[in-house]
């Protein structure tokens, strides 16, 4: 008998089922290996991870593909349900070789069994594969696109996302696609919140020069926050659970001014994602998705007015001029400075609030502020400062010597060990309350299905019942995703990375300040300051970009000023 390790992939960006997903691959997988006495007693099945992640950023895949080097695997031979659930592109080209090197046979349905290496025939089968994957992921891509694209110009119909401050979501009648209108789905519109609405009216007033000079956005965030009135986060938290919703900020004022959806037309494309090279150096890695704001002249406008206007175009596109001319900013003389490189932009964060200190120059020194107002203060019932400043080269020399102190020779094995015990301690599961919401979510749709199947006399009221549980189940599952997937390393692959990090702790010394900046970036430096104790605490993730979230160590260290002392670390 042959004992297989079965491998599979379902994505749930399109609302797959994961279970039936995996039943129908692990069937065509068991109806490809009976014939032969073969058996699953293993299985890595992936759920929630797009195809075009490389097999070593899938964590059942990564598992794989760690458990072909062990010779107690209990396996002899791997079996796929389908190669374009698994492979993309020239993923086969890259893994086959480790099965092949580690004598394990790879079974694929459509060359009927294993896969010879040395066929050039079985070669360009899964290459063609590959590529068939890639592009059927790109054809869905350019339909779903292309599709949006025209809804929105000429319907003007409202393709999800947040409202925007100001509105509520209405019901804009069923779906007209009748299979999705059967099973309740329904079309939404922007209606007119009522209770905030004037707020955004509000702030284009104040903020377009009229008679007098317009005021600025840290004056109306403060004016805002000082009145009570709540910030978007705080009026929906529901809908906005990544932000805090303390007070009103200069960025939230900045996003109503420029949200063209206020105009009472729909607009779609403003921002799009963009696949980029996780690492220039090694193709292999793949791609991360980032989104990215698109030039306005690619933004798709509705032809006809899609919901209530808050503000005239007019004032619209003032404010745009505005901003696009930077008639409020410093002048162009004033701006072209000497260009600084800050070697900690976005790693330090401020003890009182958490959030990240701006970069600023003072006479041609780098500093970094956490600027706080005072009604934010307030709001948050927190004793802030109104501004805290630190000195970049307060904080360089103590924490270059922390970090080579850490990577030492001298230090190598209790760094292991830290780093080793760090990922058991911290490693997450995924929250039982969010699971538990899903299966109550569950629970109502049958509830409210069945309803509908009765024939029951309020079927608008049930419809709108299942559009909402259903929501809310697609945010819920949206969080439980996020949690992230880490899995345990050994002291091997541990001390691999530990001695490439420490190889770039030794080149700290003599760094520049480009090359510094880069090095604390694949370390995985972070720093949160202290400013009452006048003290720095440091966090490194040596090899991030190769291990993600999986060990953490900290460490603290005294600035030589003011405060003189030694560094220490816990």
């Amino acid at each position: 008998m042959i004992r297989f390790a079965f491998a599979g992939r379902c994505s749930t960006e399109d609302l797959q089922d994961p279970a039936a997903s995996r039943a129908w691959q692990l069937n065509r997988a068991q109806a490809l290996i009976e014939p032969v006495g073969g058996s699953v007693v293993a299985e890595y099945f992936d759920i929630g991870h797009s195809r075009s992640l490389p097999w070593r950023r899938r964590p059942r895949a990564s598992a794989l593909l760690d458990a072909l080097k062990n010779p107690d695997r209990g396996f002899s031979a791997v079996v796929i349900g389908e190669p374009q659930r698994v492979f993309y592109d020239n993923q086969y080209s890259l893994t086959h070789p480790l099965f092949t090197h580690y004598g394990v046979e790879l079974w694929v349905p459509e060359v009927g069994g294993p896969i010879n290496p040395d066929s050039e025939a079985h070669d360009l089968v899964m290459s063609v594969f590959g590529g068939m994957s890639k592009g059927e992921r790109n054809r869905i891509k350019i339909r779903v696109r292309a599709a949006m694209a025209a809804q929105a110009l000429v319907e003007g119909r409202y393709l999800g996302g947040r409202p925007p401050y100001g509105y509520l979501l209405g019901d804009a009648g069923p779906h007209p696609n009748p299979s999705k209108a059967a099973d309740g789905k329904r079309l939404h519109r922007l209606e007119l919140d009522p209770a905030v609405g004037w707020v955004v009216q509000w702030i284009f007033s104040e903020f377009l020069p009229g008679r007098l000079r317009g005021r600025g956005l840290y004056a109306i965030a403060e004016c805002l926050t000082r009145d009570d009135i709540p910030c978007p986060s705080a009026h929906d938290p529901d809908r906005n659970p990544h932000r805090s919703g303390i007070a009103w900020s200069k960025g939230a004022v900045r996003t109503i001014l420029q949200n063209p959806r206020y105009t009472g037309h729909q607009v779609w494309n403003r921002q799009r994602k963009q696949e980029i090279l996780l690492d220039v150096e090694d193709v292999a890695l793949g791609y991360e998705t980032r989104m990215r704001w698109n030039d306005p002249g690619q933004w798709i406008w509705s032809k006809q007015i899609a919901h209530t206007p808050l503000v005239s175009m007019e004032d619209y596109l003032h404010a745009k001029e505005i901003f696009d001319s930077g008639t409020r900013t410093r002048s162009p003389k004033e701006r072209a400075g000497k260009l600084h490189v800050y070697v900690l932009a976005g790693r330090l964060v401020c003890g009182y609030c958490h959030r990240k200190m701006s970069c600023q120059s003072v006479r041609s020194e780098p500093y970094y502020r956490c600027r706080y107002p005072e009604q934010y203060a307030l709001a948050n019932k927190i004793d802030h400062p109104r501004n805290l400043f630190l000195r970049e080269k307060d904080v360089l020399p103590p924490v270059d010597r922390w970090i080579s102190l850490q990577f030492a020779p001298g230090r190598r094995a209790d760094t292991i060990d830290r780093l080793h015990a760090a990922q058991r301690t911290t490693a997450p599961h995924p929250p039982a309350e969010l699971q538990a919401v899903i299966t109550d979510c569950d629970r109502k749709l049958t509830n409210y299905r069945a309803l509908l199947d009765s024939g029951a006399a309020a079927s608008h009221t049930v419809a709108a019942w299942i559009s909402e549980t259903e929501a809310l189940r697609k945010r819920t599952a949206t969080r439980l995703q996020t949690v992230p997937v880490r899995s345990a390393l050994s002291r091997d692959q541990i001390a691999r990375i530990v001695d490439a990090a420490g190889y770039a702790a030794d080149v700290l010394r003599t760094a520049d300040r480009p090359l510094k900046t880069r090095l604390y970036a694949e370390l995985g430096v972070t720093l949160e300051y202290h400013h009452a104790q006048r003290k720095v605490l440091v966090g490194i993730t040596p090899g991030q970009h190769l291990v993600g979230e999986k060990k953490v160590s900290e460490g603290g260290l005294e600035p030589p000023r003011p405060i003189k002392g030694t560094s220490t670390s816990s």
